[in-house]
């Protein structure tokens, strides 16, 4: 394990001086109820808004809130913390019980989520300037790319339904299956004057955007 631990540091060019805290950045909560990563990443998921809102400020000290929360949306969305994730290795290292390795359809989570946790270990370990360095490096291509805005379902469906008819979409939650570690949520959307559509999705999140896709469709 230690050896591990330091080819990940040589990897990621991060010395720590407590290399029990980056072990528990990457311990899953399937592999250890008590100490886990779960602290960590709520601490490292608030250091890495608070780095990238800053830096949105610098590259667009002109925008206006709405586009600025936009921008920081795809920044730091699961997506590209796994992202992240993967480019940094953690995956290699990370300490999680057979059951987690197997089950693909949750990496995604587990792998953002890791990101975050090593995040809030590196803020205590090496201070804030050095992990906001961190996190500007490894963000530079998403920064790069922070001009292009993509808009998710959700959001087009409801910009629209506000616009249109000053109210917002009604989703209803109407099936949840399957075991509690791979539900299935299907959730209904409908707007005035629109037909119900229905979305299916991993999570309730999900299926709201599933379904706000085929409404948006049928808009179109």
């Amino acid at each position: 394990m230690k050896i591990e631990l330091k080819k990940f540091q040589d990897d990621i060019d991060v010395k720590f001086k407590n290399v029990k805290l980056l072990a528990k950045s990457l311990t899953h909560k399937s592999e250890n109820k008590l100490h886990n990563n779960e602290q960590l990443e709520f601490l490292g998921d608030r250091v890495i808004g608070l780095v990238l809102s800053n830096e949105l400020l610098k590259l667009y000290p002109n925008e206006k809130e709405g586009s600025l929360d936009k921008k920081f949306a795809n920044l730091v969305n699961k997506k590209s913390c796994a992202s992240i994730s993967v480019n940094l290795g953690i995956k290699k290292f990370f300490i999680k019980n057979k059951f987690i390795k197997n089950n693909s359809k949750g990496n995604e989570k587990i792998l953002s989520d890791a990101c975050e946790a090593l995040i809030g270990a590196i803020f205590i370990d090496k201070g804030f300037d050095f992990v906001t360095k961190f996190i500007v490096k490894n963000w530079k291509t998403f920064l790069n790319k922070s001009f292009i805005v993509t808009i998710d379902s959700k959001t087009k469906l409801q910009e629209y339904s506000l616009k249109k008819y000053k109210i917002l979409p009604i989703y209803k939650i109407l099936e949840q299956k399957g075991p509690k570690h791979d539900p299935i949520f299907k959730v209904s959307v409908k707007i005035k004057n629109s037909k119900l559509f229905i979305g299916n999705g991993k999570s309730i999140k999900e299926a709201q955007q599933n379904a706000a896709n085929l409404l948006i469709g049928d808009l179109i």
